[in-house]
């Protein structure tokens, strides 16, 4: 009876055990749109309700890494392209990807001109990252600015998802402009 008991609980314990995702040693490479996992070494890992309280603080700069589209290169001539848009977290920089595995030269100065604008220069500065829920794109991009010397980093794992699923303010943001942009 003890055997069939002590098997019972670890059966039922193991689904939960099969969603636990490990934090990786280096960057998420592949299937950005997955479970992450619940820590962030150097990192402060934030749900919706504390993301808020530091967004109300005004104090933290909130960047917003979703990945966009880049216009297909070779459209006929006159064809309109209109990017999607992306409401976000009112006062939020948006960076699109950079929260990718790998980057060019040209996105590393992207991303570190960006985060030069939304700190003041300061690493010291509190910066909090996000994208969606199961993103790891947000994941990357904190660990990323955690490498490039920034030393207050959250990440907000539940994204805009979470933060919406709270009812807390949404805008439209326009990405900056990425490097070769027109």
């Amino acid at each position: 009876m003890t055997t069939r008991l002590a098997v019972g609980v670890i059966c039922a314990f193991l689904p939960l055990a099969a969603w636990a995702v490990e934090e990786p040693g280096g960057y998420r490479m592949e299937e950005f749109r997955d479970p992450v996992p619940d820590t962030l070494s150097g990192a402060t890992v934030v749900g919706p309700e504390d993301a808020h309280d530091l967004w109300e603080t005004g104090n933290v700069a909130f960047v917003d890494v979703l990945p966009q589209a880049p216009k297909p290169a070779g459209l006929p001539e006159g064809t309109l392209w209109r990017d999607k848009k992306r409401n976000s977290i009112p006062g939020a920089i948006w960076l699109p990807n950079v929260g990718y595995g790998a980057l060019a030269d040209s996105y590393h100065a992207y991303f570190q001109a960006g985060l030069e604008k939304v700190t003041g220069g300061d690493r010291d500065h509190p910066v909090l990252f996000f994208c969606l829920e199961n993103c790891w794109m947000s994941w990357n991009a904190a660990k990323r600015a955690l490498e490039y010397g920034y030393s207050s980093v959250y990440w907000l794992p539940e994204g805009t998802d979470g933060w919406a699923l709270w009812d807390y303010p949404l805008a439209e943001v326009k990405a900056e402009p990425e490097p070769g942009a027109e």
